[in-house]
């Protein structure tokens, strides 16, 4: 506040004031009330300032409250939007996870299923070696790769073409060989078999071959005179003549027959082997029983894939045909020809592996 005028000095006693005193007293007054009326509007401006600051101060309360409000919800925002997003990252990597969960069980169903194809060809294919090596015959493992084609085939599966490939490789193979047809083989040796009860011996061939001889000549010398008999008819009066003929005819006939039983009481033949002129009856039987008992034998070694036996047994075989049967006759021919196609036939066959068809198979599975 301003400071009040001093106090004018006190007059002097009988003296005349001066003339400007009134003056400086107005003007004294005159700044008095003007010092009074800018502390007074002074006072307001602090009065509003202060009313002012009060009400902001209260706005800013309020707004702080306000504020702290705000902050308070965004907290509660954040800490719910917080929860929301890991929930969400909770069930994105959970789906994620089932994503991938399921990817490797397609990728497990896919690779199950070509483990499935291969493991069939490859479980098929072993059974064929093992039934060709016990029958020796290709037809198994031939039946089992056209199988595995075939599958390979509808399959379509990229990745398993090589092994498709490998398959074609392997049948060519195996179909190139040339295998033994045992059961043609055993029917021959059946054969030969029931031919041998009608084979002729060394030792009875003779007697046949006499026999026929004798028929022979016999047809010969009858023929002339039959047809002289029919051809030529006499006159009446050449009856003596014609008896005479006729006896003539059957005294040369009678001689023919005669000599040739003499001739055959003396014979010179060349016998290769003695005893087969020699050979019993009761012998005969007993050999051809043998030779059923080798038939037999070279049977059972062919079915059991014994081939050096069945071709000992059959060499064995034809040797006691040529050395005591007769060769000249069609059926020991025949029998001789029978045994010789079984002999060239009879031998030991490898069939090839599918070893390109079981790589590719463990190539294909990963093993």
């Amino acid at each position: 506040m301003p400071e009040a005028p001093a106090a004018p000095p006190s007059p002097i006693p009988g003296a005349k004031p001066p003339a400007w005193l009134p003056a400086l007293a107005v003007g004294l007054a005159v700044l008095s009330l003007a010092a009074l009326g800018l502390a007074w509007q002074g006072q307001a401006r602090l009065k509003e300032l202060e009313q002012e600051l009060v009400r902001r101060q209260a706005s800013s309360q309020g707004e702080a409250s306000e504020a702290r409000s705000l902050a308070r919800q965004s907290q509660d925002l954040t800490r719910d939007t917080a929860a929301k997003v890991a929930l969400l990252e909770a069930r994105l990597a959970e789906v994620a996870l089932q994503r991938g969960q399921l990817e490797e069980l397609i990728q497990s169903m896919s690779r199950s299923r070509d483990e499935n194809v291969i493991g069939d060809i490859e479980a098929a294919l072993r059974v064929a070696l093992q039934q060709t090596s016990i029958t020796g015959s290709a037809e198994p493992l031939v039946a089992a790769l056209r199988q595995a084609d075939e599958r390979l085939l509808r399959y379509k599966q990229p990745r398993l073409e090589g092994v498709r490939r490998a398959v074609a490789r392997d049948l060519d193979r195996v179909k190139a060989v040339s295998v033994v047809d045992v059961s043609t083989l055993a029917v021959k040796l059946d054969e030969v078999e029931r031919l041998l009860d009608e084979l002729p011996m060394l030792s009875a061939a003779d007697k046949s071959s006499e026999a026929v001889a004798v028929r022979q000549s016999r047809a010969e010398r009858a023929a002339p005179a039959r047809s002289a008999a029919s051809a030529a008819e006499p006159p009446a009066d050449g009856l003596l003549a014609r008896w005479a003929q006729l006896a003539e005819q059957r005294w040369r006939e009678w001689g023919g027959l005669v000599w040739v039983e003499a001739k055959s009481l003396l014979r010179v033949t060349r016998i290769e082997h003695p005893e087969a002129m020699l050979l019993a009856p009761d012998q005969s039987f007993f050999l051809r029983e043998n030779l059923k008992l080798r038939l037999l034998n070279a049977r059972l070694a062919l079915l059991s894939r014994q081939f050096d036996t069945a071709q000992s047994d059959l060499r064995d075989t034809l040797s006691t045909l040529d050395r005591y049967f007769d060769g000249r006759s069609r059926k020991v021919a025949g029998a001789s020809d029978l045994l010789r196609q079984v002999l060239g036939q009879a031998r030991q066959v490898t069939v090839p592996r599918p070893d390109d068809t079981l790589a590719a198979l463990a190539a294909a599975g990963g093993r």
